[in-house]
């Protein structure tokens, strides 16, 4: 497939809030590709950082990349200084009862990693699954998901480590707390990063309306603070690398992953500005994943408006 013709440049951060803080939205690529589709609606958008899929992300399909386009995405965003990364199928889940729900979670997120290698993605986000089915007797099959969990996926971070040092991070978002949830609460993420051995590749992507449904109540009086010393506590220093900028339909607490625009959800703008102060922050990109209204980047380019003016103080 020919590259399409190039895209006009993407803005590379212009201030140090913009250094420390990159603030993006998850891109489309469908019909001209990551660099003719994606990039020109991260331009659009304004975003400064991206997230894509290199697959249906409600399917099983792992279609091989064009070398040309994966080349000239890598280079264009390296030159300009706009991290990216990859989000694996929403099917994925390693703590299924089911062997070919398994097989198939691990030939997904390999194919996931491999082409985020290939694209020069920093990271590739994951949901953290849940223990589909019931444990002989009627109980609860946690303890066995999560041995799953470490029997499917460790190997594929060993893999990682032969792609070199340019290798992507496997980033951990905990759900909402919908169904039988492997990790939604943050301080979860302790036993989910033991059962990988705490790989030095493992990260964590935090979802903003995924913590606040599962409990975490980010509109609180140091609702924020609270929730990211958790997350600390949990995986350690420096493991955050990706944050889903979104706000929430529902209160906190509802178990409901229903993403809202900024500052038109129960968790409110004001939490955001705090977001982007907290020390594990530092370095960290956002990307909004919040409902476009159909407006062909309209919507997303508003919240990323948003999201840059609170990261510039009052």
């Amino acid at each position: 497939m020919d590259v399409p013709p190039p895209t006009p440049q993407l803005p590379p951060p212009a201030s140090p809030a913009a250094a420390r803080n990159p603030v993006g939205a998850h891109v489309p690529v469908a019909g001209r590709g990551l660099v003719g589709t994606g990039l020109a609606y991260a331009r659009k958008t304004g975003a400064e950082a991206v997230q894509v899929f290199v697959a249906n992300p409600r399917g099983w399909a792992t279609p091989a990349g064009d070398p040309a386009q994966d080349a000239a995405f890598r280079e264009r965003c390296a030159h300009e200084g706009v991290p990216a990364f990859v989000h694996a199928p929403y099917l994925i889940n390693f703590g299924s009862d089911n062997a070919t729900t398994r097989e198939r979670s691990t030939a997904s997120l390999r194919h996931s990693l491999l082409r985020a290698h290939a694209i020069g993605a920093l990271g590739v986000v994951v949901h953290t699954g849940s223990a589909v089915g019931t444990a002989p007797g009627g109980g609860s099959r946690y303890a066995e998901a999560m041995a799953q969990v470490r029997e499917d996926v460790r190997p594929l971070l060993d893999e990682l480590d032969r792609l070199g040092e340019d290798a992507p991070r496997l980033l951990l978002e905990p759900t909402a707390g919908q169904g039988r949830s492997l990790c939604s609460r943050l301080e979860q993420l302790a036993e989910y990063a033991d059962a990988l051995d705490r790989h030095p590749r493992v990260g964590v992507c935090l979802d903003t309306c995924h913590a606040f449904a599962a409990g975490h109540d980010l509109a609180a009086p140091g609702g924020v603070k609270e929730a990211l010393d958790l997350l600390v506590a949990a995986v350690g220093e420096g493991r955050l690398g990706l944050i889903h900028a979104n706000d929430s339909k529902d209160i906190a607490g509802a178990r409901k992953d229903r993403h809202a625009n900024i500052g038109a959800g129960h968790i409110g703008a004001e939490p955001f500005r705090e977001l982007f102060t907290h020390p594990a922050t530092r370095g960290v990109p956002l990307v909004v994943e919040t409902p476009d209204h159909g407006s062909a980047g309209e919507g997303h380019a508003a919240d990323v408006a948003r999201l840059k003016a609170l990261r510039t103080g009052p």
